[in-house]
């Protein structure tokens, strides 16, 4: 196991994208310019897993939705060669990845993601985005699903497009927590791993208290009606947005940019606003109670290929004082393990998100060689 020293970052404040609450992002002003987008030439797609079979031995047509980026090549053995996933966070979509501070450093040319070269793809999850979730219509009947049925679900997809290698995969937040199931429920199918902001380690203590937190809330609001509602829950709501606002935060960095009670009252206003819209209170449950399972910490070493775990010590999800990551780490035998200093330009459990803090780190990742498969 290899450990990179501790690096504070260098950027401008701006915003965090948590992968399941966007928060503090400033509003744009003249002196403070909102960053550009990039149009990326992407695609959009949808496969269908037909009586998919989850866990719980339900089985149903599950819809998975995807965008990808870059052109599919194959090998002299036929089989595409040049693929890459990265896989978002609890309440996220594979969309979130067009963002500039993510895309603008990955996908351009001689970038880590060259989509020249790769061939990128981004899911949107089980319950999440355009793929199946319990709004479609089912509601709290929509099958229980969890941690493994999302990977599996994942590669039944890669598997309808073709795909049956990949060249890493990058996973964000729940995404990082996929790519440990990864690694051990399928070892080299994908031949590296970049694994960020998270533990491998059961969802308990305070990760798991500020989830059933948000469910009961949600579920306490008269207006649920046990999943049956006419119109969302909006107490309920209220209470989880700002349950995920704080646990997103760098109070680092909220204590710079917002110094006085005005300026954070009004930045929560509008933060409050941006996690509020869109939301759906079925499917926030079932999102955030589908890390119940999640424990690979009993086969990590079975993880051989090249990992980058990446965490952020200003992240309130992933506490870096637990003592977890260094012992885990030294399990994997090609594992390197970067820990992020907290500064007033980090984001918080969101860092993971802003490619600008660990781009160089991916280059690396990439040019190592990568394990045969098996």
């Amino acid at each position: 196991m290899r450990s990179l020293p501790m690096l504070a970052s260098i950027a401008v404040l701006a915003a965090a994208l948590p992968a399941f609450a966007q928060t503090t992002q400033p509003v744009a002003t003249p002196a403070n310019p909102a960053r550009a987008a990039t149009a990326w030439p992407s695609k959009e797609g949808d496969v269908t897993l037909s009586a998919f079979r989850f866990k719980t031995g339900e089985t149903m047509d599950v819809r998975m939705h995807y965008t990808t980026l870059g052109t599919p090549r194959r090998g002299a053995d036929g089989q595409i060669n040049n693929a890459v996933m990265v896989l978002h966070g609890t309440g996220g979509t594979g969309k979130q990845f067009l963002s500039p501070q993510f895309a603008d450093e990955l996908y351009g040319p001689g970038q880590p993601f060259d989509i020249r070269t790769h061939y990128v793809i981004l899911p949107d999850n089980i319950g999440h985005g355009a793929s199946a979730k319990p709004s479609d219509g089912k509601r709290m009947a929509f099958p229980k699903y969890d941690y493994d049925d999302m990977v599996a679900a994942q590669k039944a997809m890669l598997e309808k497009l073709g795909v049956t290698r990949l060249q890493v995969i990058l996973g964000t937040s729940m995404g990082c927590m996929h790519a440990f199931v990864w690694g051990e429920t399928y070892p080299g199918f994908a031949e590296r791993l970049a694994p960020f902001a998270c533990l491998p380690v059961p969802i308990a203590g305070m990760n798991r208290m500020w989830r059933k937190l948000v469910i009961d809330a949600i579920q306490a609001d008269p207006a649920w009606n046990g999943g049956n509602y006419t119109a969302q829950p909006a107490q309920g709501l209220r209470t989880a947005a700002s349950l995920s606002i704080i646990a997103g935060a760098n109070p680092l960095a909220l204590q710079k940019q917002y110094p006085t009670r005005a300026a954070a009252e009004a930045f929560l206003k509008e933060a409050y606003a941006r996690n509020s819209a869109g939301r759906d209170a079925n499917d926030y449950i079932y999102q955030l109670d589908a890390s119940r399972n999640y424990d690979p910490s009993p086969a990590l070493e079975k993880i051989a290929v090249p990992v980058l775990w990446i965490n952020s010590d200003d992240d309130f999800i992933n506490p870096s004082a637990y003592g977890i990551t260094e012992p885990a780490a030294a399990r994997m035998p090609r594992a390197t393990f970067r820990l992020i200093a907290a500064s007033p330009e980090t984001k918080g459990h969101g860092t993971h998100t802003w490619a600008k803090f660990w781009k160089a780190d991916l280059a690396r990742l990439m040019a190592e060689p990568a394990t045969p498969l098996r």
